[in-house]
């Protein structure tokens, strides 16, 4: 076997010093290049500053880098991460990646691990955003709070107008007084109660006995017999009432049957026209005797012949 000449030597030395180097750099960097990843991608509108070698977290976790960074200039304001993770981790449907920026200016990225059993494919395309903080909901809300001060100033100053109206002064002296007033009623009706309350007593007493002696009495009443005999008069009255109809009721057959006596008075037509020539006869009658007396009535002292 020949021996290895001197090019060859510093051929394979400077092999392996580019070897050595690159293991380096990825050790430097944080890349296992003898463990095998998966590789994933996360689509974002702003990366923040974020940059390769970046680690990657889910739940507080190492779970890999940052490995490649791409901006699509097709669609502008897309950009996109790929990530190496462990063969073993999976990432679950529904999970997205999260950027929080950290106080010394770098940028972490956090993976928000969905609940589906169901992993992503390696190679697929996560969807990421800022993680909104404290900051940033302060941030948020500035703008509205800073549209709510001409409001709030306002209320302010019609307070310190209804603080300073004399009406208001005078409403919280009156109701001073009033709740003044009030003690003093209260204090007076409880002396009055202490005072008076066994003289009140005594004097319901009788009362109380009357009621007891009243109720005893209305007791002792036979409401059955008195039932009966409100029955009783309610069955008398209730046959006079059917013997009253039964009495209108035949005078009303008897006016509209045509042969009886009152039936005739009222239907036969010759009795009428009799009595309507009789009342005109005796209305000419008087009619006469008012107009010549002397043909019916003769006065004379000495007599005639």
């Amino acid at each position: 076997m020949k021996p290895l000449t001197k090019e060859v030597k510093i051929g394979l030395t400077f092999a392996a010093a580019i070897a050595i180097l690159v293991c380096g750099i990825n050790f430097l960097k944080g890349i296992d290049i003898f463990k095998k990843n998966n590789l994933y991608y996360i689509a974002f509108n702003n990366i923040s500053g974020l940059a390769e070698s970046n680690p990657v977290y889910a739940n507080g976790y190492r779970m890999g880098i940052v490995r490649t960074i791409h901006y699509d200039y097709k669609r502008p304001g897309n950009v996109y991460v790929g990530i190496e993770i462990d063969e073993n981790m999976h990432i679950p449907e529904g999970s997205y990646a999260e950027l929080e920026s950290q106080m010394l200016g770098g940028v972490t990225m956090n993976i928000v691990l969905g609940p589906s059993p169901k992993s992503i494919a390696p190679g697929d395309t996560i969807k990421g955003g800022p993680k909104i903080g404290a900051l940033d909901q302060a941030a948020q809300i500035l703008p509205q709070f800073h549209n709510l001060m001409p409001k709030i100033d306002s209320i302010l100053s019609s307070i310190n107008l209804l603080l300073s109206n004399p009406a208001l002064q005078q409403t919280l002296t009156n109701t001073a007084q009033l709740t003044q007033e009030l003690q003093t009623t209260t204090t007076t009706i409880n002396r009055l109660l202490d005072n008076d309350m066994s003289t009140i007593a005594a004097n319901l007493k009788p009362t109380t006995k009357n009621l007891e002696t009243l109720t005893q009495k209305l007791s002792d009443i036979n409401y059955t017999e008195t039932m009966q005999n409100v029955n009783s008069t309610l069955t008398s009255l209730q046959q006079t009432t059917s013997t009253l109809n039964h009495a209108v009721e035949t005078t009303f057959t008897q006016l509209q049957n045509p042969n009886s006596s009152l039936g005739l008075l009222l239907h036969d037509r010759l009795l009428y026209d009799n009595l309507n020539r009789n009342l005109v006869s005796s209305d000419s009658l008087l009619n006469d005797l008012r107009l010549h007396p002397k043909r019916y009535v003769h006065f004379s002292i000495f007599g005639r012949k």
